[in-house]
C-alpha cells in the first residue's frame, strides 16, 4: 500500500480558533516510552491549562512494541521512543512526518536494589547470593539493549544469563526490584528517582553503552499533525525542560 506524504498546511491559530469557536474538542494520542510516563503526563497538565480542548491520550510502553504498533497502523499522532534505533526504523520506512523529528532527552543507566540489599557494584551480581536479575527485554525494550551493552562492556552478560528476568518495559523492571520478586535490576536513573522502595548501588561506566537519546517525532498518519507539532514545540519549550530535569532527565 502506497501511503501518501502528509504536510501540515492549515494556520494552526485558526485551526484552534474553530475548534474552540464550535465547541470540538481534539485527541492527540501520544505513543512514549515507558520511562516518561510520570514527567509527561505532569507536562500535559500544563499545556491543557492553555489549549481545553486538547485531550492527549498516552500510550505507554517499551519503545519497541510501541514502534511495532505504528508500523501496524495504529492511530498515533507522536511518537517518543527510549532510543533513536525504533525511530530510525519508522523513518526508514517513511512512517513519519519529515522534518518534525528532534532530539529530546538523554539518561543514565543505573544498577538498583531494594533498600536492604547489600549489594555494592555490577561484579557483586555474579555471587551466589544474587538468584534473579530484571533488566527490559534487550530485543524491544530499549532500557534492556542497554543493560546488555554495559553488561557486555564488563564482561558480566554470558556469565549472568542464567539470572536474567525479562521485563517488557523499564517499569517493569522497577516493580519486580520493588516487590523482592529480583535481587537487582537494571533502570534508567530517572525511574530510580521516583521511587523510595529502591536505591540506586551503581552507575554504569562512562562509554559503556551508546548514547541514550530520546527522539520525538510526528507519525505520518496523525490525524491532527499542527496540533502535534504545537505539543512538541511545547516539549521543547524551557518550561516542559524544567519538568523533565526534576525527574533527572538530562535536556538535549
Amino acid at each position: 500500500m502506497i501511503r501518501r506524504r502528509k504536510f501540515i498546511s492549515l494556520s494552526l491559530l485558526a485551526l484552534l480558533s474553530a475548534c474552540t469557536a464550535s465547541g470540538d474538542n481534539i485527541t492527540l494520542t501520544i505513543s512514549a516510552a515507558a520511562s516518561l510516563q510520570d514527567a509527561l503526563q505532569e507536562i500535559s497538565k500544563l499545556y491543557n491549562q492553555q489549549h481545553h480542548h486538547v485531550q492527549i491520550v498516552y500510550n505507554f510502553g517499551s519503545s519497541g512494541s510501541l514502534r511495532y504498533q505504528i508500523e501496524q497502523g495504529a492511530p498515533v499522532d507522536i511518537f517518543i521512543s527510549a532510543d533513536e534505533q525504533h525511530m530510525d526504523a519508522l523513518e526508514n520506512k517513511n512512517l513519519l512526518l519529515q522534518n518534525t523529528r528532534h532530539n529530546l532527552l538523554k539518561n543514565e543507566v543505573v544498577l538498583i536494589t531494594a533498600q536492604n540489599r547489600d549489594i555494592a557494584e555490577f561484579s557483586q551480581l555474579k555471587n551466589d547470593s544474587v538468584s534473579r536479575i530484571a533488566i527490559g527485554a534487550p530485543d524491544s525494550v530499549p532500557a534492556g539493549k542497554y543493560a546488555k551493552e554495559v553488561l557486555d562492556c564488563l564482561q558480566l552478560y554470558q556469565v549472568l544469563e542464567s539470572k536474567f528476568v525479562l521485563a517488557k518495559d523499564v517499569r517493569q523492571v522497577l516493580a519486580y526490584v520493588e516487590t523482592g520478586n529480583v535481587d537487582a535490576g537494571m533502570v534508567y536513573r530517572t525511574d530510580a528517582a521516583i521511587s523510595e522502595r529502591v536505591k540506586v548501588v551503581a552507575a554504569a561506566p562512562p562509554n559503556s553503552h551508546s548514547p541514550i537519546t530520546y527522539p520525538v517525532a510526528i507519525a505520518l498518519d496523525s490525524k491532527n499533525p499542527e496540533i502535534a507539532q504545537d505539543f512538541i514545540q511545547f516539549l521543547l519549550s524551557n518550561t516542559a525542560k524544567n519538568i523533565f530535569s526534576n525527574y533527572g532527565f538530562i535536556a538535549h
